[in-house]
């Protein structure tokens, strides 16, 4: 049976689509503020149940931690709510705060916890691994480093077979700088506007998000290029990305011709004739920019992107920091959405589930070229335990079938969220694949203009305090970042979608006040 405020929402959208109501009035007649305040709208959707019960907080009071935080931790550390949330415990998609309230964790660590938090699996063979060795190093062997080396390098195509270990994202995007660099014998080295690949001295040149940036030298060499976003940017539209759902503005292009692929090609093709060398030693790019709120880009555009780069000399990075290990859904990997194929890949993240590990595969080719110059040495890449829950993190994927747990439940949120774009002025756009989706807020559909932070603020702790907890991102502070961990389901889906709705009905009556 159709819940009574449900029939609300219908008529409020057959009032505002009458000739007395403009279609795209962003407020909510007062009528409908009326009944869904008799309704009870604002009642907190009720969770999916969890078999889980946390252990009771016995630490630090909440006080006490913020006065240590205030005092000894760095003031450019960033958090998230009024009330900065002090959580204690995991299991799975769910988190736990110092006071028990239970909690929906839909941005996963910051797209990172990949199969759940505390996954049985992984926690017992961390376990294992901790009684028996903790670390050694590269200059002795011991097998959960070469078990993890060839069961990662399985999931890559050739030529891409030899696998760096190291600690970060950051530093795995350093070295493959260094390896792009030494392999060409050139310096500049190109990077989407939008992009975030680290936060290094060195991957900073790389990183093109303004809130990272910074008044000092560093990261030399690197060059910027637009970002060919068809929902923000001059050109696209309705036909041009991968996805199953697409931007509602209308674009003239074609299944298999997009005219604005082409146009974003002339931007790229005009940055390699104006900003760089002739000889340039590489590009990186992400499949999707995650920092910057899930930016898809139009079909076609890295794969003749690749072919330019390579016609002057470079090589191609795929960052996969937070597209890898199945979260797109369709494939292993986000390169392979795009039907291209990198020399070298980057990824951490997902790869350890929260864990401390990334990894940089390439050709042996890229490899020897590096050797020629560089004694490549990392105290921790590779260490045992890292290496130990590495395997046990592809096992899970593997076994649990995540990837297909991707694709159909992420499918399925993705067509669900864009419901509430329908409704909601303020929804602009929805976007995204697999267990990989940004909503974009904006202060209406005419203009675009993003919705402010303060705005997107307030949704953002409404939802945190209905049970869901859900990243923000994009150049603006304006895009909603949902990447939960792959074990999710339909039910955590139902539940989150009506919290966001619940959200935004509050913030359209705040507004219309």
């Amino acid at each position: 049976m159709t819940p009574a405020w449900r029939h609300s929402l219908r008529a409020w959208r057959l009032q505002t689509s009458s000739p007395r109501i403009p279609k795209m009035c962003p407020f909510l007649s007062r009528a409908f503020r009326t009944s869904v305040t008799k309704l009870g709208l604002h009642t907190k959707p009720r969770m999916p149940p969890c078999d889980f019960t946390p252990e009771k907080y016995q630490s630090l009071a909440y006080e006490r931690v913020l006065e240590i935080h205030n005092q000894h931790l760095p003031p450019t550390s960033m958090v998230y709510f009024p009330k900065p949330l002090l959580l204690h415990q995991g299991h799975m998609e769910w988190l736990f705060d110092y006071e028990g309230n239970r909690y929906l964790d839909f941005f996963s660590g910051i797209v990172t916890v990949s199969v759940g938090h505390c996954h049985p699996k992984v926690n017992a063979v961390a376990q294992k691994q901790l009684g028996r060795l903790w670390h050694t190093s590269a200059l002795f062997f011991h097998t959960p480093i070469h078990e993890f080396a060839e069961k990662l390098s399985a999931l890559l195509p050739e030529p891409l077979k030899v696998i760096f270990l190291v600690n970060s994202g950051s530093e795995a995007n350093d070295l493959a700088m260094l390896m792009a660099r030494a392999h060409s014998n050139s310096t500049d080295i190109i990077s989407l506007r939008g992009g975030y690949h680290g936060c290094s001295p060195y991957t900073l040149g790389l990183t093109n998000v303004g809130t990272f940036r910074m008044d000092l030298p560093g990261g030399l060499g690197c060059q910027s290029t637009m970002c060919p976003d068809v929902f923000r940017g001059p050109w696209g539209g309705s036909h041009c990305r991968d996805s199953p759902v697409q931007t509602i503005r209308k674009c003239s292009c074609a299944p298999d011709c997009c005219q604005a692929k082409d146009q974003y090609i002339e931007q790229f093709k005009d940055t390699l004739n104006t900003s760089v060398a002739k000889s340039i030693a590489g590009f990186f790019a992400e499949p999707i920019q995650g920092v910057n709120g899930v930016i898809q880009y139009p079909k076609g555009f890295l794969r003749e992107a690749f072919e330019l780069v390579r016609e002057r000399g470079g090589v191609c990075v795929s960052d996969e920091v937070q597209t890898g290990f199945g979260r797109l859904g369709s494939h292993f990997w986000g390169f392979q959405t795009h039907g291209i194929l990198p020399d070298i890949v980057t990824m951490a993240k997902g790869i350890g589930n929260g864990f401390p590990m990334a990894a940089v595969a390439t050709t042996p080719e890229i490899a020897k070229s590096l050797a020629k110059r560089l004694l490549q040495f990392n105290t921790f890449g590779g260490n045992p335990m890292a290496c130990a829950i590495g395997s046990a993190v592809l096992e899970v994927i593997k076994e649990e079938n995540l990837q297909e747990n991707s694709q159909e439940v992420g499918t399925y949120m993705l067509q669900k969220f864009a419901e509430l774009r329908d409704e909601f002025e303020i929804v602009g756009d929805v976007r995204g694949k697999g267990l990989m989706i940004g909503i974009e807020m904006v202060k209406d559909k005419v203009s675009c203009e993003p919705l402010s932070r303060e705005e997107v603020g307030e949704i953002h702790d409404d939802c945190k305090r209905m049970g869901l907890l859900i990243g923000r991102g994009g150049i603006f502070a304006q895009t909603f970042r949902i990447a939960p961990s792959m074990c999710i389901t339909k039910p955590d889906v139902h539940f989150a979608v009506e919290v966001f709705r619940s959200a935004l009905i509050q913030h359209m009556e705040r507004r219309a006040k």
